[in-house]
């Protein structure tokens, strides 16, 4: 298999590159390289080599050197030396062997020429060209005689060796020497300076001033290379424009040296306009678009955005009809360039037509599949060429990189694994970074992060590439501690981070919701101004967001210089997902538009999550309405977006509507949402019915699914419904899916059925955070409160570390069984061991806990010395506490009904807290007084109900009620129990019936309550099966007396849930101990 996808194994032959020139004067701005493969650039965003300079016939440059040597005082040649003299230079003007430079260089001195200039000149040249500087640079150091070509040769020849700092020496010592240099040698120490890069720049800046000092400051030579200094390698277009400007006489280097630098600079419009016009004025100069030119243009049109693919399709018509399709340079350029556009067909019918090929242009074909997930056609490239194009290194790379689109990872993989066992055995795998950086990005984005963390470990050498692969890769892999632990072993090394290394590391705290090291991190970037990086800044605003730092984040945005569209989604999504800040995530949102920005479908998704809290169902539609505009309407997500915003603000016709026009499109999150918005609106049996729907249709359900169901089945605690999607999941093997079976405790708890929850979370195999939640919370529900606390214990020991939620569920269980000292205990714990800020639901419980005690002295104390203002909650809770002292600390509880009032003034629930407290104390004034003020608010009381589910479907009951088709059968049944009760011992508390009446006429009134009538109805059945009611608000005191006597008196289980938890009645005892 592995021979399908690498070359033959035979040796290429090493073809040294030609010298194409004359003499000394022609050798400095030749292009090095004349095998046709090589001979122009292979990547197309390269510089542009200038064109050859027409070379001086050697009869001319003879005759030259006669007249200098006439005028040196020389001696005259002979008729046999000046043959032999013709001899020498015609024979090694264009040698490249180091044979031939050591042969020429002992006919030199056999014959007496080492003091010629001329020859010594030229064997200078012939060193070069061989590569052997060092006997150049002797050569040079022993000539008695140098001119200024003798200088610009040794210039050049470093230059083109590859040793600019040395290049930039020699210049120097030139100039010091008090020669000075010519165009060819500045236009040499100029691309010495370029290929220093920044360490060059400020000594090129140097070299122009000198130039302009000088006859060449409009020599065309000099200038295209000071074009391409100030485009290229400086990015100062405008610098490079106005060198261009003052060339008086422009050849056609000039203008593609100009147009070069718009391409590079992405400039497209200018480069076409520099074309045009090069035309114009190149009438009667030949001044036609070479291939360099096409070149260009092809980068500069793959640099627009909007009008790329056009303005190829109109290059690619140019060029064919000029007949350089079959030129290997533009058309390596623009099968790259169609490829990077994803018109991969285009790109493989150019590669196809081409007359050669070589490895760029196979390369460049890879690389466009591999944008396009095409990995597999990419590898089949390589395949079909490897035996016949020169492979080099980035076409390893390149084919590394093709096994992660692999539509099968695991076969990429293993494709991957095969060309690493090759790499290993030809001995390529240390011989370049890039390799092992190949290798490293293959193995981590295919999911293999230990073998990735394996080829880093044993590479000889690492640069930051090295090190920016490795930790990006163990970030996309969730390895987000190793990611850390990498990003500061890589600053051990002294390496300077870059914009990538920081924006993974960053992602991994924010993963890790690792505050403090996220903003070292980011105390490092502002140093080494990387927070200038738009993408740096995106990063750090996913860290805050993440994290929820909002205060941060909006600083971050605020101080961006410039802004994408991420930087606008990041900050109106991190806005959205806080209850606090989603009115100013609209804010963002707005000025994003203003700003003239254009909505996409990520905006869109957040800001529908935004405004869904929010009180303007206008904006809602209004959004709606812009989607409409910007043709999103049928995209499925933004579908899904307008589903659940829609669902939570109670508009589910709307949803529905949305739900029918999606017919096909409709996927998992759409079905999950429309359940959702069912159950967040009360709409259990929709919800149930869809569930069903969805089931019949061969509707696939995921988990959340499951669980979404599983919590409309608690919340209305219908237990054959749960146990029926209990029976579902088993089929769909999803039982033993975290989420589900978490969901599963939850409902079963809620249902009543504390037993099999505690059943079914001892028999799950891996439990989470909600696992634990779900049981806890279910015991503290149940009044179950030790065992919940030592459930809390347990979870501890098994590692799991305590959220929010756990701590309301444990506070809760401790505020049912009154345990004032432990419960404060694990509050401080919150913040002393577990780093978690108490919430205002952990001082509710708080609060809760203290008046379940009887201690009310110390609510007021503790309330002050909370670090958030008290809401509705914390006050609410209060009132309640009033309300079971039996109008103790009466003025406490108005304090707490003003607040609400103020807070929420037409909340039915307030004014009935505030007169049953009154109530309690026998202030029957007070009573009538918050009936005044809840008659005046326009507030609406909750009535109480209950409710049992038989066979026959929900019987639901009020205080009172006759309506029931069995009415005389119940009220029948309720005499008998009340006989019954008073014969046992049971008698009426009259106190909780919250009105100024006569006592036998509050004991009429008690005994019609919701609950005793549901009791007495299911009574009327012959069962023995435990009796299962459910009441909307909080039980009475007296109907929780009257149920223990009737446990005891008809000898079966009585399980009512109210408003706040359940209670199991069972031989004349509830399972709250009377405390709840």
């Amino acid at each position: 298999m592995l021979r399908s996808l690498l070359p033959s194994t035979h040796c290429h032959s090493h073809r040294r590159v030609t010298y194409n020139s004359t003499l000394a004067f022609t050798s400095l701005f030749t292009p090095k390289p004349t095998n046709p493969l090589l001979s122009k650039p292979h990547n197309f965003n390269s510089q542009i080599n200038p064109s050859i300079p027409s070379p001086i016939p050697l009869e001319n440059l003879l005759n030259h050197y006669k007249s200098s040597q006439s005028q040196l005082s020389s001696p005259p040649f002979s008729a046999s030396n000046f043959q032999l003299y013709e001899s020498l230079v015609t024979r090694y003007r264009d040698s490249r062997s180091l044979t031939d430079a050591e042969e020429f260089h002992c006919q030199v001195l056999k014959h007496g020429f080492d003091g010629d200039l001329f020859l010594s000149n030229s064997l200078i040249n012939v060193y070069v060209r061989a590569g052997d500087l060092m006997s150049a640079r002797k050569l040079f150091n022993e000539m008695p005689e140098r001119n200024p070509v003798t200088w610009a040769c040794l210039i050049s020849g470093y230059n083109q060796n590859g040793m600019p700092n040395e290049a930039c020496g020699v210049f120097k010592e030139m100039v010091c020497t008090g020669f000075w240099p010519t165009q060819y040698a500045f236009g040499s120490v100029l691309r010495a300076c370029q290929e220093l890069g920044s360490c060059g720049i400020q000594f090129g800046l140097q070299i122009h001033g000198l130039i302009s000092k000088s006859q060449y400051s409009f020599d065309v030579v000099v200038c295209n290379v000071l074009i391409s200094m100030y485009g290229s390698s400086m990015g100062c277009i405008a610098d490079a424009r106005r060198v261009f400007d003052e060339i008086q006489v422009k050849n056609s280097i000039s203008w593609n040296s100009i147009i070069s630098v718009y391409s590079q600079s992405g400039e497209a419009a200018s480069a076409f306009e520099l074309l045009s016009r090069m035309q114009t004025i190149g009438i009667g100069f030949s001044f036609k678009p070479n291939e360099y030119t096409l070149g260009s243009l092809i980068t500069a049109a793959c640099s627009s955005i909007d009008f790329g693919v056009c303005l190829l399709e109109q290059m690619l018509s140019r060029i064919t009809k000029s007949g350089f399709l079959s030129d290997l340079y533009v058309g390596s350029a623009l099968v790259s360039g169609f490829a990077r556009f994803g018109l991969t067909n285009y790109a493989m019918k150019i590669f196809g037509q081409m007359s050669r090929r070589n490895a760029v242009s196979m390369n460049g074909l890879m690389v466009g599949l591999v944008r396009q997930k095409c990995g597999e056609e990419a590898a089949e490239v390589f395949t079909e060429m490897a035996n016949l194009v020169d492979i080099n290194f980035d076409s390893y790379v390149i084919l590394l990189s093709s096994f992660a689109e692999f539509p099968m990872l695991e076969q990429g993989r293993r494709k991957g694994r095969e060309v690493h066992g090759y790499l290993i055995r030809k001995g390529l795998n240390d011989t370049l970074v890039t390799i092992g950086n190949g290798l490293i990005n293959m193995y981590a984005k295919c999911g293999d992060i230990a073998a990735a963390s394996f080829v880093f470990r044993h590479m000889v050498n690492k640069d930051l590439v090295s090190w920016n692969t490795m930790i990006s890769g163990l970030d996309q892999n969730e390895c987000f501690e190793n990611a850390v632990t990498s990003f500061c072993a890589m600053r051990r090394t002294g390496l300077m981070p870059s914009n990538y290394t920081v924006i993974s590391a960053l992602s991994s705290c924010a993963s890790l919701g690792w505050s403090m090291l996220g903003q070292q991190i980011h105390g490092e970037g502002l140093k080494l101004g990387l927070d200038r990086e738009v993408s740096v800044s995106n990063a750090l605003l996913a860290l805050y967001a993440t994290i929820g730092c909002l205060s941060e984040c909006k600083k971050i945005f605020s101080l961006m210089m410039d802004y994408d569209q991420v930087s606008w989604n990041s900050v109106i999504g991190a806005l959205a997902d806080s209850e606090s800040s989603v009115s100013e995530a609209v804010k963002y949102f707005l000025d994003m538009m203003r700003n003239g920005w254009v909505p996409n479908r990520i905006t869109f998704i957040n800001i529908l999550a935004a405004v869904s809290p929010l009180s303007l169902s206008k904006l809602s539609h209004q959004i709606h309405t812009l989607v409409i505009k910007q043709h999103l309407a049928n995209d499925c997500s933004i579908e899904n977006a307008l589903l659940a915003c829609y669902g939570k603000r109670g508009e589910m016709d709307e949803c529905e509507k949305i739900f029918s026009r999606m017919s096909e499109r409709r996927d998992e999150v759409s079905w999950n949402s429309m359940i959702s918005g069912y159950i967040h609106n009360e709409l259990f049996h929709k919800a149930v019915n869809l569930v069903w729907f969805m089931m019949q249709r061969g509707q696939k359900l995921d988990g959340f699914t499951f669980a979404t169901v599983l919590s409309a089945c608690a919340s209305v605690a219908t237990l054959e419904h749960g146990m029926e999607v209990h029976a579902c999941a088993i089929r769909a093997c999803l039982e033993s899916d975290v989420v589900v079976g978490s969901a599963i405790v939850d409902m079963y708890s809620k249902c009543g059925r504390i037993d099999y929850a505690s059943r079914f979370f001892n028999m799950m195999p891996i439990r989470n955070v909600y696992s634990w939640n779900s049981m806890i919370s279910g015991y503290a529900r149940h009044g179950h409160g030790d065992k919940a606390l030592k459930l809390f214990s347990h979870m501890k020991l098994d590692g799991q570390l305590p959220d929010h939620v756990t701590f309301v569920a444990v506070l809760s269980a401790g505020s049912h069984v009154g345990l004032v000292d432990e419960g404060f205990s694990h509050f401080n714990s919150m913040t002393e061991v577990y780093g978690l800020a108490p919430k205002m639901e952990h001082f509710s419980c708080m609060v809760d806990l203290l008046g379940r005690a009887g201690e009310l002295d110390k609510i007021e104390d503790f309330i002050k010395t909370m670090p958030m203002k008290p809401n509705v909650l914390i006050w609410r809770t209060v009132l309640g506490v009033c309300c079971r002292t039996n109008g103790y600390k009466a003025e406490l509880g108005r304090k707490a009904a003003e607040m609400l009032f103020d807070l929420e003034p037409q909340n039915a629930v307030n004014y009935v807290l505030l007169a049953n407290m009154y109530a309690s104390g026998g202030k029957w004034e007070g009573v009538a007084e918050a009936r005044v003020a809840m008659r005046r608010a326009a507030a609406k009381k909750e009535a109480g109900c209950s409710w049992v589910t038989m066979k026959d479907g929900v019987h639901v009951f009020v205080a009172g009620d006759k309506s029931h088709p069995d009415n005389d059968l119940i009220y029948a049944k309720l005499k008998e129990l009340n006989r019954k009760l008073r014969d046992a011992g049971y008698v009426p508390l009259t106190r909780f019936a919250l009105y100024d009446l006569e006592p036998e006429s509050k004991e009429e009134l008690l005994s019609y309550h919701s609950e005793k009538l549901a009791i007495a109805f299911v009574l009327t059945r012959n069962s023995g099966l435990p009796i299962r009611i459910m009441k909307n608000l909080r039980v009475c005191g007296d109907c929780h007396m009257a149920f223990k006597y009737i446990s005891k008196i008809v000898g079966r289980l009585i399980i009512l849930r109210d408003s706040n938890r359940f209670h199991h009645f069972t031989d004349g005892n509830c399972s709250c101990g009377d405390y709840w």
